[in-house]
């Protein structure tokens, strides 16, 4: 087996940095190489996972916020309207007491 150093279609940059170009599809030395290949792509989306997870993290207490505040908002309206519902309560006694 070589290894992804030795092979041509690997390169390494001046700051360490290595570029694959093959292609599972198209040009691929070895079988292992399509394992090494899952690989880089299982730890590019481990990383990717994890830096939206960071964003998330940033996110919570701005969510909390607008919950919070839409939930203030909601119980506002409701007691805005809490008038409308008491008259009809009002009314809905006075016929209980009357049809006694």
């Amino acid at each position: 087996m070589i290894q992804c150093k030795d092979c041509e279609l690997c390169q390494i940059g001046p700051d360490g940095r290595r570029t694959f170009k093959c292609d599972p599809f198209l040009n691929i030395k070895e079988p292992e190489c399509i394992a090494k290949w899952q690989l880089i792509r299982l730890d590019m989306l481990v990383a990717s996972y994890q830096e939206m997870m960071k964003w998330y993290g940033k996110l919570a207490p701005l969510q909390d916020k607008l919950i919070s505040y839409m939930q203030r908002e909601i119980n506002e309206l409701d007691e805005t309207e809490s008038w409308k519902l008491d008259v009809d309560e009002d009314e809905d006694e006075k016929e209980d007491e009357e049809t006694l």
